[in-house]
């Protein structure tokens, strides 16, 4: 009897999550056929892009190659998918030489996630979107502080010395946290002084992480200020030129560096995919996930449009419902495989976990009406527990 064939597209939390929870509850068998599961992805290796600021402040690499995940009945391939053709149940790529190629599928899973968004050209700074970004910002922050050694001017000293964070999310609040941290140990070794460095964390609110309780927001600012970083409240970086950030409300900022760190948009390669998708971009699905009029098409994570059916509260893009999606995945798979009712999409708490550079963070969560909040190295270990398990390395 021929084998399954299970393609999994991108390799991301969600999609290495999916891959994980399908093999898990399958153990490779469904009706008697052995299940081949292929992943797919450009990259070669899983990128963990929760980590986009530890290359931007230390330099530590973020990539994981596939062979961590390999096992019997998994095959990795290295190549962009460019359709999906449900009616004859292949999709259509292209390899890591850039060659035209297909494959067959009798399970597919689309788990493409989200890219960084991006300024307008225009706009000047650098956005964090990938690894490289990231090792260029490094590259510009420490050349900045080489040549404010040198620097008699002390207003260009100053500016050199400076970096802004454009973008008050979680990612801009670990951003800033880490850079100013590391910009801090690199002044000290090039003889300047630590406390003559100023990272600015540009908050278009009113409040950080309005989504809790303004304590919460309280207390992220207060350990922001004791990690160096000083947030600006409703302040919006309309450009960076010449060294200068210009500001929404007037007024501007010398800084050696801008950071634009403004939230997340549905992988742009969806729309060329052929899959069923919402005015946003992202995909189609029911309550168990299945791509709407696709048979035995999935997709989960930040790529697709997952809805709680009896809340109407639409799942947000973290890895923390990625994971809970993935796991949920392999149940649904294994009961549609067998005939059985699936299970159905459920919300999550509301919880979120902030890392504030080592030994600090932040963690809020609301249960039965109450907040819960845990600060310090508790939350810190907290925070590197569930980046671990978003990349199923625990």
């Amino acid at each position: 009897m021929n084998d399954l064939t299970c393609i999994i597209i991108g390799g991301g939390h969600a999609g290495l999550g999916a891959l994980k929870a399908m093999k898990d509850t399958t153990r490779n068998m469904a009706n008697g056929r052995r299940i081949r599961f292929v992943l797919f992805d450009k990259q070669l290796g899983h990128v963990r892009k929760v980590l986009l600021f530890r290359p931007a402040a230390s330099g530590e690499g973020i990539m994981v190659p596939w062979k961590r995940w390999h096992s019997e009945g998994i095959e990795f391939v290295q190549g962009t998918v460019k359709s999906v053709e449900s009616g004859k149940k292949l999709i259509r790529y292209t390899d890591a030489q850039g060659c035209d190629a297909q494959m067959s599928y009798d399970l597919l899973v689309v788990t493409v996630g989200s890219i960084v968004r991006r300024p307008d050209p225009d706009q000047g700074g650098i956005a964090m979107t990938d690894p490289q970004a990231a090792a260029h910002i490094r590259e510009r922050w420490r050349a900045n502080l080489r040549k404010a050694a040198g620097e008699s001017n002390l207003e260009e000293r100053k500016r050199l010395m400076t970096i802004t964070v454009a973008g008050a999310g979680i990612s801009g609040i670990e951003t800033s946290a880490e850079l100013a941290l590391a910009m801090q140990r690199e002044a000290v070794a090039l003889g300047l002084r630590s406390s003559d460095i100023s990272v600015y964390l540009l908050n278009a609110q009113e409040r950080l992480f309005p989504e809790a309780p303004e304590k919460v927001g309280r207390k992220l600012d207060q350990t922001l200020s004791e990690c160096g970083v000083t947030v600006l409240h409703g302040r919006k970086a309309m450009r960076e030129e010449a060294g200068v950030v210009k500001l929404n409300i007037g007024g501007c900022l010398a800084a050696g560096l801008c950071i634009w760190t403004i939230g997340l948009i549905p992988n742009p390669v969806l729309r060329g995919m052929g899959l069923p998708l919402t005015p946003d971009g992202q995909v189609l699905v029911d309550e168990c996930y299945r791509v709407q009029g696709m048979p035995g098409v999935y997709s989960i994570g930040d790529c697709a449009r997952i809805v709680d059916p009896r809340t109407g509260k639409a799942d947000q893009m973290t890895c923390k419902e990625g994971g809970l999606q993935a796991t949920r995945l392999g149940k649904i798979v294994m009961a549609d495989l067998k005939g059985r009712p699936a299970p159905i999409h459920e919300s999550v708490m509301d919880v979120f976990c902030i890392g504030m550079g080592e030994s600090r963070g932040l963690l809020w969560a609301r249960k039965w009406g109450l907040d819960i909040i845990i600060t310090g190295k508790l939350a810190w270990k907290a925070k590197k527990l569930a980046w671990d398990l978003a990349s199923t390395l625990r």
